[in-house]
């Protein structure tokens, strides 16, 4: 396969730019280049950063969802998958370490704003909608420890409401 030609990729980057001026969302450049890192704001996920790479080929849009898992590794991995198989264009993957992201790609002749707005507003809703679950899933003996000692101390719960499934009184 050969590289696009420089025309692609700088129409590419305009599109990206086009959808950040639009939008107005927080971002930064990344450290490689033609990286844009956008921070995108969530409910469950407060919020989800989303590095998005002009390639030779491909926009590239990677986003980190939740550290490996602790416990219940098979449930975690199945749902990851099962879930893979209903997902719009993006899909969750594992780094060396067994991090969680959502990756996707777009062809670099497909890249406009509005393809960009869909990429991100999937990786978005993909990331915030699966962010408690994973974590009732992986992380739930953690959970539970932190709601007995925050309720031990009177210490505020308020953020661990979404897991009030895991409490132990």
């Amino acid at each position: 396969m050969t590289p696009v030609d420089g025309a692609a990729r700088a129409a590419a980057r305009a599109a990206v730019e086009a959808w950040l001026a639009d939008t107005q969302v927080a971002w930064e450049p990344g450290a490689r280049r033609d990286e844009y890192v956008v921070q995108l704001p969530g409910e469950a996920k407060l919020t989800t950063a989303v590095s998005l790479v002009v390639g030779e080929r491909a926009l590239q849009a990677t986003a980190f969802v939740v550290r490996r898992p602790d416990e219940n590794h098979a449930d975690f991995y199945h749902r990851l998958l099962r879930s893979n198989a209903r997902l719009p264009g993006v899909a969750f993957a594992l780094d060396r370490l067994g991090d969680v992201y959502l990756v996707g790609r777009l062809p670099l002749d497909a890249v406009t704003a509005d393809h960009v707005d869909e990429l991100l507003g999937v990786m978005l809703s993909t990331a915030d909608s699966s962010f408690n679950d994973l974590l009732s899933l992986g992380f739930a003996t953690s959970i539970r420890k932190e709601w007995q000692w925050r309720l031990a101390r009177g210490e505020s719960t308020r953020n661990l409401e979404a897991f009030g499934h895991l409490r132990e009184d």
